[in-house]
């Protein structure tokens, strides 16, 4: 599957496009993939290549963007603070369904493209014909959930935002020590093993290890996703596997699903379920456990610890909430608003 995502990234590519004209450079920074790339002085227009870093560029700096890979639709709209929430859509260069190609990234004319996530070869090598092709600087930044205070330094340093990015990267260690000091107070046979149900069955999950699964991970619970004959990547799951794992939890991150439950008999045979222990995590203006697997995850880690360990936690999360858009969107949410995004009770 990576290949052919990697086949299909670089035959964006083709075309014969001449490289835009270099710009003038005064900067060199190392990426994340210990890429050495030159940056004007000052980064005024960011394209970014993936739905990760819209979340990144949007809470650094909103108004260095040139556009949204895929325009937010009303509802998450009020969650983002103007002029962003109302930029066009751009499309995305990596991942699945790509739809840009590089006559339409250079009629942008951006600084420098910007993608979070992973740095394999496979996108070393799209960033590197890309740049190679277009003239403009391609960077990357680690997308790895233990990576985050250090990729938010990074990023503000290429984006010539370093107040902000130590502002969030504070944010983002004293969230981290707050789950490790809880994690020190809860023995192992107390963490719970969950399952994370995605799209409208339920049935498309992450593996352990995957990073669409890592937050849950990361705070002491156990996936229950195992023995699929690989490790860190979506997969579709039998109903009898389900119920083989038994899980204590059910995290979903679709209200279809959520909503329709009750009227899936099978699922009546999973544990989770028949206890009430299924929650569905809030997901505006971004997840909070995934969708996409970025800096929207770090509100998903308190709601994970209250939903997870109650007892131990008591969280006030809708002053944790607020907090957190505040900082990080620019948008304070009403009462009203912080109902409907904690509204996802025990189903």
């Amino acid at each position: 599957m990576a290949r052919l995502r990697r086949r299909h990234a670089l035959a964006l590519l083709g075309g014969g496009l001449l490289a835009r004209p270099a710009l003038a450079q005064s900067r060199t920074i190392v990426d994340s993939a210990k890429r050495s790339v030159s940056l004007p002085a000052k980064v005024d227009r960011v394209f970014v290549a993936g739905p990760p870093a819209s979340v990144l560029a949007y809470v650094l700096a909103p108004d260095a963007m040139v556009g949204w890979v895929r325009s937010p639709s009303p509802s998450e709209k009020e969650f983002l603070a103007p002029p962003a929430r109302d930029l066009p859509e751009t499309g995305r260069l990596t991942g699945r369904g790509g739809t840009v190609n590089l006559e339409r990234l250079v009629a942008s004319k951006p600084d420098l493209v910007l993608d979070f996530g992973s740095t394999t070869e496979t996108y070393v090598s799209l960033a590197d014909q890309v740049q190679s092709q277009t003239g403009i600087p391609y960077v990357l930044i680690d997308g790895r959930f233990a990576e985050t205070t250090a990729s938010l330094r990074l990023a503000a340093d290429v984006l010539g935002r370093p107040q902000r990015g130590a502002e969030l990267s504070a944010y983002a260690s004293k969230t981290f020590a707050t789950v490790d000091a809880m994690l020190a107070r809860i023995p192992a046979d107390r963490r719970p093993r969950v399952y994370l149900a995605r799209g409208r069955e339920g049935l498309e999950t992450g593996a352990r290890g995957s990073i669409n699964t890592e937050i849950i991970e990361r705070v002491g619970a156990i996936n229950v996703v195992e023995g699929l004959g690989h490790r860190g990547n979506i997969a579709t799951v039998s109903m009898e596997q389900l119920i083989a794992w038994q899980p204590q939890v059910v995290v979903t991150l679709d209200r279809a699903f959520f909503e329709g439950l009750k009227a899936m008999p099978t699922w009546n045979q999973v544990l989770a379920v028949r206890e009430d222990k299924v929650f569905l995590a809030p997901s505006l203006p971004w997840g909070w456990i995934d969708a996409p697997p970025s800096l929207n995850r770090l509100i998903g880690l308190r709601w994970l610890l209250q939903t997870f360990y109650p007892a131990e936690a008591k969280l006030d999360m809708r002053a944790d909430a607020r907090e957190f858009y505040d900082l990080f969107y620019g948008v304070t949410p009403s009462a009203t608003q912080l109902d409907r995004l904690l509204g996802g009770a025990a189903h």
